[in-house]
C-alpha cells in the first residue's frame, strides 16, 4: 500500500552528475519545509506543466486549482537562473510557500500584474513589498543578491527572524548533491515532515503509510505530450522502520507476476528479493515482532498482488517449487479441475497475509493453482479459473498496451513495482483518498494512460522511478500518428519549422507567436527556450555556422531588424542590425562555394546591404541599389559554375547580378509577378505571371512563356527537375493531376528527403495536410489534421520522417511518419 500511495501522492505534488545548485540558496529556506521544489529554469518548468498531457487533463481539478491559485502569483517574477519553492505548514490544513532565487535587474514583470497596488514596510531592518495581484497577496524582500518571496508574511517574517540559525539538512544536502540541473524541476520531501501537506487529501491509514515509507525522497521532474516522469531516490535511516528497509541488502530481480497476470488486470504490484533469509531478518524488525522461523517460503522471490474487479490475486515466485508444493499439500483439502489444472482448497485463510505482511493486506487466501514454480491464491475459484484461462490463451498482462508503455519507461529489474490502468488507478483513489478528490479525479479522462512507481534497492539508498504515460498502440506499417502538441502563451504567427541541433544532430522546431515571442522547442515538445523580440520574424529562419566548428546560429529579419542568435537564444555580436522605417524583406544567405563564407542580403526597399562573417558591409559589392523597390527576398543560383543573383523589382522586372553585383543578364520583358517566388526549374529561372502563365528566363537572357491557364490564387514550387502547380483543388506534379477535395489550398512544397520527393499542400479552410510523391500518389494515411503549410524531416535519424504545422490558432503538432 505504501508503495502505491507513494505514486499517488507524488503525481498530485508534481501538479503545483553533481548538483549545481549552491548551498547559499538552501540557507534562505527555513528547516521544516514538508516540500521542496527546486527549479531550474522557471519559464521551462512552466511550460511543461501546460504541455504535459497528464496535466493538461488535471488542469480543471479543484486540486490542481487550488495551486494554480495558490502559486499564481509567482508568474510575474522572471527568475534568470535556478529557484527553489519550500512548501510549509502553518497551521492545520493550511499551507503557504516561500520563493528564493537570485537577484537580477529584470526580475519583476511590472507588466504582469493588473493591480499594480505596492505596499512597503520595514521589519527586522528589511524593506518587505506587498504586491497584490488578482487579490492575492505577495511578500516579497531582496537580501544579500537574493529575492525571498512568500504567500504569507509571516512565514517571511519568520524567515528574518531566524535566518542566521538556518542549518541545512544533512540529508538534504546530499540529495540536493545527486540532482542534475538538465530536467526542469525537482522534487524533495521530508516524509517525516509532511502529513499536513496532505492531510486533508488521504484517509489516516494512508497518512501512516506515507509517513513510514521512507525519510526523504527526491526525484527529477519531467514532461511532455506523452508522458510525465519522476526519477530520483529515497533515503532512510537504519533504525527507522520504514517500509523500503524491508528489500535493504536484497537485490533486485526481474519481475514475474505480469506473465500470469490476466490482460484485463487493472493494476499489478510485483515485490522482489533474491534472498527470501534477508527480507524475512528486515520484515521481523520493520514489524518489531519475532516471525516463526520455517522453510515454507524460503525458495520465494516474488510477491505479486494484482486487481481486477475490485478484487485480488497473491502469486508467489519460487526457484524452487518442490518443498512448497508439499507443504501446501498439507494445508489443503478440497481440488477441483479447470482447463487440466488443480484448484486447491487452502485451510489456512490468513497464511499469505501473515507471512507476507506488511506486503499482503487484507487478502483471504481460499484458493490457490500452481502454474510451473509460481504459486496464486485467491479469495474465489473464479479469479483462478480466469488467471488460467488468460494464461493458456497467452492474453497475459504483460502483452497489454498499458504493460508495454509502461516497462519501456523503468529499469528491468525492481525491488518493488506498480503498473496501473485508469481504472485501477481509480480504485486506489477510492481506497486511499478523500471522497472529494477521488470523485475529482474520477471526472478526468485517462482510458488511454499507463500509470507505473518504481523502486530500486541500491547499497545505501533506493532509486525512485514513476510515471504516467500514454498507452502507445502497436505502430503499424505505414502509419501516421501524433507525436506531440505544444501549446503557446497566444496564437502562432509564423510557420512552425525545424532547425539542427549542433550537439546531437536532431531536429527541434522554432516559431513565433503574435507578441513576437519566439520559442524553440525540443524534439519531445518542451520550450527549450523563449526570447522576445520587436518584430514578426520575415519568412524562414536560417542556420549558419559563422565560426566553422560545427555550431549552428540561426539567423532571419524582422521588419526593421538584422540578426543572428545562437542555440540559446543570445545574440551573436555585432548581428544586431536595426533599419530605421523598417519594412524589409526576408533575409537571403549565400554561400556561393559551400565553404561557409556566408554572404547576409538584406534588402529594404531599393537599397541592398551585403555583409560578411564578421558584420561587415561587403565594400566590393556593387549592386547597393535597385532600380525600384525590391518586393522579395534575393535569391542565389548557380548553373555552370556561374552565379546568378536575382532580384524581383516592384515594376514587374527581373535583375539578375554577378556575385560581385554587377548585371549578369537583361531581361527586357516585364511580367505580373504572382505571389509566388522564383525558382530554378530545368536551367532556367522560372515564375508564373498572375494569369497563370509560367516564364522562363535562361542563362542568355531569352525569355519563354507556357500558359497553364491558373487561377490568380495558383500555388507553385519547383526543384531542378520538379514543377508543382496548385490551382484551385487541382494538384499537379511533373504534369501528373490529382483532383482534391474542394477548399483553400496553401502552394505546393516539396521536400527532397532519402532519395524520395515529397509534394505537400494545406487546406486552410478545412484544416487537412496532405502529402504526396513525385508520381502525385498520396502518401499513405494521409490526409492528417493541420492549419498552415508544413516543415518535414527525419527528426531523430530513424528514415522516419516527422512533420510539423500549425493546430490550433495557438499550437502547434508534429506527426509520425512510419
Amino acid at each position: 500500500m505504501r508503495f502505491r500511495i507513494l505514486f499517488l501522492f507524488l503525481t498530485i505534488l508534481a501538479c503545483t552528475k553533481k548538483a549545481t545548485v549552491s548551498d547559499t540558496i538552501l540557507n534562505y529556506l527555513p528547516q521544516n519545509a514538508a516540500v521542496i521544489l527546486k527549479i531550474n529554469t522557471l519559464e521551462n518548468f512552466k511550460s511543461e506543466l501546460k504541455n504535459g498531457a497528464f496535466f493538461s487533463k488535471t488542469k480543471n481539478t479543484r486540486l490542481s486549482k487550488a495551486a494554480h491559485e495558490k502559486l499564481n502569483s509567482i508568474h510575474f517574477l522572471k527568475p534568470s537562473a535556478k529557484c527553489v519553492i519550500g512548501f510549509y505548514e502553518l497551521g492545520k490544513e493550511k499551507i503557504e510557500f516561500l520563493f528564493v532565487a537570485d537577484n537580477n535587474p529584470d526580475f519583476f514583470d511590472i507588466e504582469k500584474i493588473d493591480n499594480q497596488a505596492i505596499e512597503k514596510s520595514i521589519y527586522e531592518g528589511h524593506e518587505i513589498a506587498t504586491y497584490t495581484i488578482e487579490n492575492t497577496a505577495l511578500f516579497v524582500i531582496e537580501i544579500d543578491d537574493k529575492v525571498v518571496a512568500s504567500s504569507s508574511r509571516i512565514l517571511l517574517e519568520n524567515f528574518l527572524r531566524t535566518k542566521k540559525d538556518i542549518v541545512v539538512p544533512e540529508k538534504l544536502q546530499k540529495l540536493f548533491d545527486t540532482t542534475g540541473d538538465t530536467k526542469s524541476a525537482s522534487i524533495f520531501i521530508n516524509l517525516k515532515n509532511s502529513n499536513g501537506l496532505f492531510s486533508s487529501y488521504l484517509k489516516n491509514d494512508s497518512k501512516k503509510s506515507i509517513n513510514n515509507l521512507a525519510d526523504w525522497v527526491s526525484v527529477d521532474f519531467t514532461t511532455d505530450s506523452n508522458i510525465t516522469t519522476l526519477n530520483g531516490i529515497a533515503i532512510s535511516n537504519d533504525s527507522i522502520n520504514n517500509f523500503v528497509n524491508l528489500f535493504k541488502g536484497t537485490t533486485p530481480i526481474a519481475e514475474r507476476v505480469s506473465s500470469i497476470a490476466p490482460q484485463n488486470t487493472e493494476a499489478l504490484i510485483a515485490y522482489s528479493f533474491n534472498s527470501y533469509e534477508v527480507f524475512s531478518k528486515n520484515q521481523e524488525k520493520y514489524l518489531d515482532k519475532l516471525q516463526k522461523k520455517d522453510s515454507l517460503f524460503n525458495t520465494i522471490e516474488e510477491v505479486g498482488i494484482f486487481y481486477l474487479n475490485k478484487q485480488k490475486a497473491v502469486s508467489l515466485s519460487s526457484f524452487g517449487a518442490d518443498n512448497l508444493i508439499n507443504s501446501l499439500d498439507k494445508l489443503s483439502s478440497n481440488s477441483s479441475s479447470y482447463q487440466g489444472v488443480e484448484i486447491k482448497t487452502l485451510n489456512s485463510k490468513d497464511l499469505i497475509s501473515k507471512s507476507f505482511d506488511p506486503l499482503v493486506k487484507d487478502f483471504i487466501s481460499n484458493f490457490y493453482i500452481v502454474l510451473e514454480n509460481t504459486f496464486i491464491f485467491a479469495s474465489n475459484k473464479e479469479i483462478l479459473q480466469n488467471v488460467i484461462a488468460n494464461t493458456k490463451s497467452a492474453t497475459t498482462f504483460n502483452k497489454t498496451e498499458v504493460y508495454n508503455s509502461a516497462k519501456s519507461n523503468l529499469a528491468n529489474e525492481s525491488s518493488a513495482l506498480f503498473i496501473a490502468n485508469q481504472k485501477g488507478i481509480a480504485n486506489f483513489l477510492e481506497s486511499d483518498f478523500s471522497l472529494e478528490l477521488f470523485n475529482d479525479f474520477k471526472k478526468v479522462e485517462f482510458k488511454d494512460h499507463a500509470f507505473a512507481a518504481q523502486l530500486v534497492a541500491d547499497a545505501n539508498f533506493y532509486h525512485v522511478n514513476i510515471i504516467a504515460a500514454k498507452a502507445q498502440k502497436e505502430i503499424k506499417a505505414n502509419a501516421v500518428g501524433p507525436l506531440f502538441t505544444v501549446e503557446l502563451d497566444t496564437d502562432i504567427a509564423t510557420n512552425p519549422q525545424f532547425v539542427k541541433n549542433h550537439r546531437n544532430n536532431t531536429y527541434e522546431i522554432i516559431t513565433q507567436d503574435k507578441n513576437n515571442v519566439l520559442y524553440l522547442i525540443s524534439a519531445s515538445g518542451k520550450v527549450i527556450w523563449k526570447k522576445q523580440l520587436n518584430g514578426k520574424v520575415r519568412g524562414r529562419i536560417e542556420q549558419v555556422d559563422l565560426y566553422k566548428n560545427g555550431k549552428l546560429q540561426l539567423a532571419f529579419c524582422t521588419n526593421n531588424q538584422f540578426l543572428i542568435i545562437d542555440r540559446n537564444g543570445e545574440e551573436v555580436k555585432p548581428f544586431n542590425k536595426k533599419f530605421d522605417s523598417g519594412n524589409l524583406n526576408p533575409l537571403a544567405v549565400f554561400d556561393y562555394e559551400n565553404n561557409k563564407d556566408y554572404r547576409f542580403l538584406v534588402t529594404q526597399g531599393r537599397k541592398v546591404f551585403m555583409y560578411n562573417t564578421k558584420g561587415e558591409i561587403v565594400e566590393g559589392f556593387s549592386y547597393k541599389e535597385a532600380d525600384k523597390p525590391i518586393i522579395k527576398s534575393p535569391k542565389h543560383f548557380k548553373i555552370s559554375k556561374k552565379d546568378y543573383l536575382v532580384f524581383l523589382l516592384e515594376d514587374n522586372t527581373v535583375a539578375i547580378r554577378h556575385r560581385a553585383g554587377q548585371e549578369r543578364l537583361k531581361v527586357n520583358r516585364k511580367i505580373d509577378f504572382s505571389d509566388n517566388e522564383i525558382f530554378l526549374y530545368k536551367n532556367k529561372f522560372s515564375i508564373t505571371d498572375k494569369k497563370g502563365v509560367l516564364h522562363q528566363i535562361d542563362t542568355k537572357g531569352k525569355l519563354s512563356a507556357t500558359n497553364f491557364n491558373l487561377g490568380k490564387e495558383h500555388g507553385m514550387f519547383a526543384t531542378s527537375k520538379t514543377l508543382a502547380l496548385m490551382n484551385e483543388n487541382i494538384l499537379s506534379i511533373k504534369g501528373k493531376k490529382v483532383e482534391l477535395d474542394l477548399g483553400i489550398y496553401t502552394a505546393p512544397k516539396i521536400f527532397y528527403i532519402n532519395d524520395k520527393i515529397y509534394v505537400s499542400v494545406t487546406d486552410i479552410q478545412n484544416q487537412k495536410i496532405y502529402l504526396f510523391d513525385s508520381q502525385a500518389k498520396s502518401i499513405a494515411n494521409f490526409p492528417v489534421y493541420g492549419n498552415s503549410i508544413i516543415d518535414l524531416v527525419d527528426m531523430d535519424g530513424d528514415r522516419k520522417l516527422e512533420l510539423v504545422a500549425k493546430d490550433q490558432e495557438n499550437s502547434l503538432i508534429t506527426y509520425k511518419i512510419h
